[in-house]
């Protein structure tokens, strides 16, 4: 027997790969080249939506056929700003009902769940309805922006695109999630930002087989941007001011202050969706009743209706009175809970930037510079805290605005809400929901130890073997007086044959076969052509997949030169890998102490 394995001789099973820092191959070119037809097709798609939130404004509020989206500050007060919002829920409910339920919500954890145990495979009832009832829903005054569903409506053309192909599940993600990039870079502008969000939110890993087609499909939307939505900066600002040697601990306090709202606002919500849980009433006909809720909000205030793009920017201008900022902080927070909560078609993003933008105003009136700033910082803060996903919430601030000179004290303002929000909630305003319908998420991403381990450093070395040439009885009785459940069986070089196990014997596998005096001998009974092996130098992670494809619960490790039985590879041994992250996780403990006890560098404990 060579040094090679049984599967570079046969071709069949896992084949291994040669050692690298990633694992990409020429794969991701053909996905890089889909990734531009997804990203075509969601930036259409986000005008699309576009257009229909104005067509649907317009004409439910101000009587006209315009798609341009339209401030409703201008909305007159009366019934019908409470029956109009009402109507819109109506028809959701009725799209959910009698369309895809799917469409409830403002629909990233849906996509995060369509990649997690959907095989990343979405409805075309998803790809129409989405947009089309969250058109209805915000332009009759739904509290929401529409980043949410044209996420969800990216990932889904991206996901019916990939379906039309011979693609792995893995494939299918990272077209999926390249769809909804495309479409939050589309409306925002935000290609940097579209990228971190998917690894942050969507994608549960970081390779180059899934960054480079969702960042190409990114790029493919911003530069279909300017002739869709124009150039430049969604809410240009740079007005920062000169901040004194405590600015940015002030700018950390404000990310505490929003960590702590984005808490409250996490907790709010479940709450109130556990409470529609309970009402005597078919889910189809909440919206309604949350529409009730924002219908009044908006005979408070009409500017907390709707997208509220128009708010975002007078709050980075500061072209507003205190009382005006407090109340459509009020305001948005109660209807955005109320109507998101029972059930509607919308989206976070653009609640959040206004609900942290009026925080941080409010919260600048007591701080160093323009209010303008410390509404950018808030709304930076609360995103990234809230989702959570910090990094998305810097770089989104910095693209949306086209100010970098603010990075420092946006990284500052986030990263401490962020922190906030990962200690006070097990889990996020996104995960909460997925983790209600019996799914587990973790968000925290790692080098996988089986891929860092080498089989050598966990494979036992001492083996008990039997020899090819043992007669069959003597084989037999050395299986059932040992104390193993299997052993190698090797030739008289040194060399894996086959294994043999306790169960084989128990089943008489080895008896002698009366006239068959050539089958007198364990290595002409057992042995095996098509024996898995791995080498010491193999990571565990490739000798997991040799253990799945030949079924094996033991492999043998020899010698790649000459093939000789060096170690044995089991099922337990794969647990000291696992045994050592938790050491290194859990054991602590001081290599330098002050005292009596410490006598140097170099005393160990």
């Amino acid at each position: 027997m060579d040094g090679g394995s049984e599967f570079e001789r046969g071709g069949a099973g896992p084949r291994r790969r040669a050692l690298g820092d990633f694992s990409a191959d020429r794969r991701v070119v053909v996905l890089a080249g889909m990734a531009i037809v997804t990203g075509t097709a969601a930036s259409g798609t986000a005008w699309i939506l576009l257009t229909l939130i104005g067509l649907v404004t317009n004409l439910a509020w101000y009587g006209r056929l315009d798609p341009s989206l339209t401030s409703l500050a201008g909305a007159a007060p009366g019934p019908w700003m409470v029956a109009i919002p009402v109507i819109g829920a109506l028809i959701v409910g009725a799209l959910a009902r009698y369309g895809s339920e799917k469409i409830r919500g403002h629909g990233i954890p849906e996509a995060m769940e369509a990649i997690l145990i959907g095989g990343s495979r979405m409805s075309p009832k998803v790809a129409v309805l989405k947009p089309l009832s969250s058109a209805v829903a915000i332009g009759t005054g739904g509290p929401f922006g529409a980043e949410g569903p044209i996420i969800v409506t990216g990932g889904a053309v991206g996901s019916l695109f990939a379906q039309f192909f011979h693609l792995s599940a893995a494939e299918r993600k990272t077209l999926l999630v390249a769809g909804a990039a495309a479409g939050m870079t589309a409306i925002f502008g935000t290609p940097v930002a579209a990228v971190l969000l998917a690894v942050e939110v969507l994608l549960f890993e970081w390779r180059p087989r899934s960054l480079v087609p969702v960042t190409v499909g990114a790029v493919t939307a911003a530069c279909w941007r300017p002739a869709l939505f124009g150039a430049g900066p969604l809410f240009p600002f740079a007005d920062n001011p000169a901040l004194p040697w405590w600015g940015l601990p002030a700018c950390a306090a404000l990310g505490l202050a929003c960590g702590l709202i984005s808490g409250v606002l996490t907790r709010a919500l479940y709450a109130l969706e556990d409470g529609f849980g309970r009402l005597p009433l078919h889910w189809m006909w909440w919206p309604a009743l949350g529409a009730v809720v924002v219908g009044l909000g908006g005979l408070v205030e009409p500017r907390a209706l709707g997208v509220g793009y128009d708010v975002i920017h007078d709050l980075l201008s500061g072209h507003m009175l205190a009382g005006a900022v407090a109340t459509i902080l009020v305001v948005k927070a109660v209807i955005w809970l109320a109507a998101l909560s029972s059930g509607t078609s919308g989206g976070v993003l653009a609640p959040l930037l206004i609900l942290g933008g009026a925080a941080g105003w409010l919260i600048g009136l007591v701080l160093p510079g323009a209010h303008g700033f410390w509404a950018l910082i808030g709304m930076a803060a609360m995103l990234g805290g809230t989702l959570p996903a910090p990094l998305t919430g810097v770089v989104f601030a910095v693209e949306v605005t086209g100010d970098v000179a603010a990075l420092a004290p946006l990284l500052a303002a986030t990263m401490t809400a962020y922190a906030v929000t990962v200690l006070l909630l097990k889990r996020s305003i996104l995960t909460e929901k997925i983790a209600r319908r019996g799914q587990h998420i973790t968000r925290e991403y790692g080098i996988d130890p089986y891929d860092l381990t080498r089989v050598e450093a966990v494979m036992t070395r001492s083996v008990d073997t039997l020899a090819a040439a043992m007669p069959l009885r003597a084989a037999q009785a050395a299986i059932e007086a040992g104390a193993h459940h299997a052993y190698p069986v090797v030739d008289a070089a040194g060399r894996p044959v086959g294994l043999v196990s306790r169960s084989d014997a128990l089943r008489g596998t080895l008896a002698e076969r009366d006239g068959n005096p050539a089958a007198d001998t364990l290595g002409q009974r057992v042995s095996d052509a098509d024996l898995a092996i791995v080498h010491p130098g193999d990571v565990v992670s490739h000798a997991l997949d040799v253990m799945l494809s030949g079924g094996q619960g033991r492999l043998p490790v020899t010698d790649p030169t000459s093939g000789r039985l060096v170690g044995l590879l089991t099922r337990k041994d794969l647990l000291q890998v696992r045994a050592t992250v938790v050491r290194a996780e859990a054991e602590r403990r001081a290599f330098y102490r002050r005292g009596r006890g410490s006598q140097g560098a170099g005393s160990g404990a």
